[in-house]
């Protein structure tokens, strides 16, 4: 096989999602074929700085745990942001623990695509695909117009309103306008125009950063859920008097988590702080002379939207392209369960959250949901993918909202569950995500000819790749969910190894084996796949597998859809290794 392409995988940045990111970047870097492609980690600070970082620090529990120190900072876990004005030795000696600074302009040299895995401001609006464009270097995900818009949220309404002809109610007001308003009298006027309740959203945020729902007729409520957009915070001398300096501590540790705290650095009263520390000393002095102080992101929002309040079943879809840049919509996944909304902990930190393929609706329905998302991806400038949320409502309308341009990817993320549906594993999606973003790249008209050229070698190796057999190993796992995640987890591993083929086998509670189809891997424990082994394949994802079937068949090579007995002898044959996943042995036959 030719040499292996050398992609740079950018996670991190300055955005509130950079957890989220921090964990995509380790999927991508686990999960990248290594057969095809060579992976080089490059973890984006929150002061922008690109760094070629160590590959065993993609396995802490956190970016706060090895960046900018593994130790505690004043009795604080922080960003590099907290520690204020840095010089170049400074700043030198806290890179150098990690890796290695790289800049832009050794880009070229050192990578041949950017498997980008930033989200939100300053990564996911287009400026990271910018920069990548002008040094030349072809990027994950949609181009610089798709990018723009998909980090836009009242933009977005407009023009999916423009294209499927939804109609959904929505304002937006400034911060100015919310600090001379007259609060009692806006929000009566919101419940009148936009109804009760509603969402009062952060219009640049993604992974449900920045979303309230207001729920009770209480202008305390309001006020709080619309401050909590504007990433502002308000202390009462009569609260901050009653809390131990633990209390004290622990409020600003919150502030500095990013899923629930406005981060740092902070404005109080025209003063920036960075540092947890310096705004609990600031805190002090000003509460012991005021009633109140409100304290503001450096990074807040200059306007809020607010949304009505959609009843419905929820639904998120991700959107792909065939070769030829033709959409094809991958089985919607119905969100739902006991929860207020499909907020940031539910997304990452909940098990109450359930999900299902496809939406729970008619077949009618379900058709509706990809016209509606084919329209929106092939008119908003989307390519490669594109994860679309919205909502069906009771009397079958289709209401979308918020296109993800560059989706989650850990290994559970939706997109993953969905392509696995049409045959994929992880490795064989990442490998779809690169080639068809190349592919993307050259529609743009720059650096035609180099990109041209890099599709036709990565062509060449994934079909050798697909074609060429390799060592297969039974992933053998019983009826537990211990063994289930043990398996999801190797599976994995097969498949981004160039040397094993992963075949996953279940050895039923009967004594009965059986070789299980790669979708039934992607459910979220033995539970549910219990219940998916028994369900004949839904009529709706067999349309989708024949639409997306070039796809299957470029990236995976066959998809057995069926579920197939095994006897001990038949499958002697099939592999060449056993993993035991209740002992974690592997074993040569």
């Amino acid at each position: 096989m030719a040499n292996k392409i050398r992609v740079g995988i950018f996670f991190g940045g300055q955005a509130r999602e950079r957890e989220i990111s921090y964990l995509g970047g380790k999927t991508a870097f686990e999960h990248i074929d290594k057969a095809l492609f060579e992976p080089i980690p490059i973890f984006v600070d929150s002061l922008g700085h690109f760094i070629q970082i160590n590959p065993e620090l993609l396995y802490e529990e956190s970016i706060r745990d090895f960046f900018p120190s593994k130790n505690l900072n004043r009795g604080f876990r922080v960003y590099i942001e907290s520690l204020g004005e840095l010089n170049e030795t400074q700043l030198y000696k806290l890179i150098y623990k990690v890796g290695k600074q790289v800049q832009p302009t050794d880009f070229p040299q050192i990578m041949d695509f950017a498997f980008t895995i930033m989200h939100g401001p300053q990564a996911e609006d287009g400026s990271v695909q910018g920069l990548l464009e002008w040094y030349g270097i072809p990027y994950m995900g949609p181009g610089l117009m798709g990018s723009a818009v998909g980090i836009d949220k009242p933009m977005q309404n407009k023009l999916i309103s423009l294209v499927t002809g939804q109609k959904k109610k929505s304002v937006t007001f400034t911060r100015e306008e919310w600090a001379v308003a007259d609060r009692s009298k806006q929000f009566t006027d919101l419940i009148n125009s936009i109804g009760f309740p509603f969402v009062v959203k952060a219009p640049h945020q993604g992974s449900s950063i920045g979303v309230a729902i207001v729920r009770k007729r209480s202008l305390e409520e309001f006020t709080r859920a619309v401050n909590q957009c504007f990433f502002e915070v308000t202390f009462k001398k009569s609260e901050w008097e009653k809390m131990t300096e633990r209390q004290k501590r622990h409020m600003m540790e919150k502030m500095s988590n990013l899923d629930e705290g406005i981060g740092f650095p902070v404005m109080v009263n025209g003063k920036i702080l960075a540092h947890p520390a310096d705004l609990m000393e600031e805190l002090d002095a000003v509460l012991f002379t005021s009633d109140s102080v409100t304290v503001v992101s450096a990074h807040a929002e200059d306007y809020v939207m607010i949304e009505e309040f959609v009843v419905g079943q929820e639904f998120s879809c991700g959107v792909i392209q065939q070769d030829d840049g033709k959409a094809i919509a991958l089985p919607p996944t119905e969100i739902y369960g006991e929860i207020q909304t499909f907020d940031f902990k539910s997304k990452y930190k909940s098990n109450v959250t359930k999900k299902r393929i496809p939406v729970d609706t008619s077949l009618e329905n379900l058709h509706k949901i990809h016209e509606s998302l084919l329209k929106t991806f092939n008119t908003l400038g989307f390519c490669v993918v594109t994860r679309i949320d919205g909502f069906l409502t009771p009397d079958s309308r289709v209401l979308l909202h918020d296109p993800n341009t560059i989706p989650g990817m850990s290994p559970s993320s939706l997109i993953f569950k969905q392509m696995a549906e049409i045959g994929l594993t992880v490795t064989q999606s990442i490998t779809y995500f690169i080639r068809q973003s190349i592919r993307e790249r050259i529609r743009s008209g720059k650096n035609t000819v180099q990109f041209r050229q890099l599709l036709e070698r990565l062509d060449s190796m994934i079909e050798e790749r697909v074609n060429t057999p390799r060592k297969k190993v039974a992933v053998v796992f019983g009826e537990s969910d211990e063994q289930y995640k043990t398996a999801q987890k190797k599976m994995g591993e097969y498949s981004s190894s160039p040397i094993y083929e992963p075949v996953p086998v279940c050895a039923a509670r009967n004594g009965q084996m059986y070789k299980i189809p790669v979708n039934l891997m992607f459910k979220a424990d033995i539970q549910d796949f219990g219940q998916a082994i028994g369900k004949p394949k839904h009529p709706f994802i067999i349309e989708i597998l024949e639409k997306a079937k070039s796809v299957t068949k470029k990236y995976a090579g066959s998809f057995d859809t069926q579920m197939k007995k095994l006897s001990e002898s038949e499958l002697a044959e099939t592999v060449q290794f056993i993993f035991q996943c209740d002992s974690e042995t592997l074993i040569e036959l």
